[in-house]
This record gives structure tokens, C-alpha cells and sequence, in this order.
């Protein structure tokens, strides 16, 4: 098997606009949460629609419309719409969603995301492409480890997968010349960070 063929693969499953999506589910079969099936589906649903199924819609607007040439790819000048779109939608869904009134471990990953978008603006602001993949998948990352301290659980099986899945997505990133390694750097900062920031509210 040629690596170098199946690695753009890592980018499109572990874009950005996934993340959630995969930290919410992972959160609720780790939890034992799931077994609140009303609980379950309703947070699933305002993540989903949030998170997923409006911004693709507006992805694709803007792509008919020729604000966006691709979906894994954006220029700097590209970036700053669907980065403040992102930013708006997180804070509506941390800011009116009741179903994080009893989870405050997905409410501060959520928070982490709405911080993460607001650093990210801030880079395209000064004319830095930081890596929006590695913000992705290092923040889901470091929530699932947090996870595993948080709830005293051994995901050892759940972290070894991320971080070889931090390792393909940056390969990835660079095998399709799409950032420069001080990006991915700054991005997988960025991403981390955004994450540690809240680990003294509910660590």
C-alpha cells in the first residue's frame, strides 16, 4: 500500500468541521452518558446542526457563489468568513444549549472551540495560515486525554489512536503542500491550548 495515497484521506475525515461531532459521541460512550437516550440524541442533533449541517450549507454557498475554491484547501484571504461563521455558531450553541447545563465537560471542549476560532482569526488577521486541521484534531486530542483524567478512565487504546491520528493528519497536511511546518506548529499550539485553558474548571 502507498501511504502517500491514502494520506490526503486523513484530511478530509478529521476536518475541522467534524470535530465536534466526534468529541460529542466519543464523550457520551466513554461517560456512560448514552444511556440517556434524550439526553443523547438532543445534544447530537444541536451539535450536528450547529456544527455540521449549517456550516456545510454555507460552505457550499459560498463555494457556488466563489468565496471558497475547496473544502480541505483556503487561501488567507478565503479563510476569514467561515472562521467568524464557525466562532458565531459555537457561541450560540454554548450560550443557549440547556443540554450542557449538566455537562460541563462538553460545554468548556465547546468553549475550547469558540477560543480555538477566535486565536484562528486572530492569525489570518496578521496574515498567518495557521493549520486549521491541527487546531481540529489536537483539540480533540487533548480533550480526549483530559477525558481520561477527568473521569479516572484508561483510555490508553483512545489516546495511542489520536495521537497517531494527529500524526497522519499533519503528514497529510504536508504531503498536499498545504501548510508549512511552523503552521502546523502554531496550529497544534493553538489547539492544545485552547483545551488546557479550561482544565482548572472541571479537572
Amino acid at each position: 500500500m502507498d501511504l502517500k495515497k491514502i494520506l490526503p484521506f486523513f484530511s478530509y475525515i478529521y476536518h475541522p468541521i467534524f470535530i465536534s461531532v466526534y468529541g460529542t459521541i466519543f464523550y457520551f460512550l466513554v461517560s456512560k452518558m448514552y444511556t440517556y437516550p434524550t439526553l443523547f440524541y438532543m445534544t447530537l442533533l444541536q451539535v450536528g446542526i450547529l456544527t455540521l449541517l449549517l456550516p456545510l450549507s454555507l460552505y457550499y454557498l459560498f463555494f457556488s457563489i466563489g468565496l471558497v475554491n475547496s473544502f480541505t484547501e483556503a487561501s488567507l484571504k478565503e479563510r476569514k468568513i467561515p472562521i467568524i461563521i464557525q466562532a458565531i455558531l459555537l457561541f450560540i450553541l454554548i450560550k443557549f444549549s440547556s443540554s450542557f447545563d449538566n455537562i460541563p465537560e462538553l460545554y468548556y471542549f465547546f468553549f475550547g472551540g469558540f477560543l480555538s476560532s477566535l486565536l484562528a482569526f486572530i492569525a489570518v488577521s496578521l496574515k498567518f495560515k495557521a493549520s486549521l486541521h491541527m487546531i481540529a484534531i489536537c483539540l480533540l486530542a487533548t480533550f480526549i486525554y483530559a477525558i481520561s483524567l477527568h473521569l479516572q478512565l484508561p483510555l490508553k487504546n483512545s489516546i495511542a489512536f489520536i495521537i497517531v491520528s494527529v500524526g497522519f493528519v499533519a503528514s497529510s497536511r504536508l504531503h498536499m503542500k498545504s501548510h508549512t511546518p511552523i503552521e502546523l506548529i502554531i496550529g497544534s499550539f493553538i489547539g492544545i491550548l485552547s483545551q488546557v485553558s479550561f482544565w482548572y474548571f472541571w479537572l
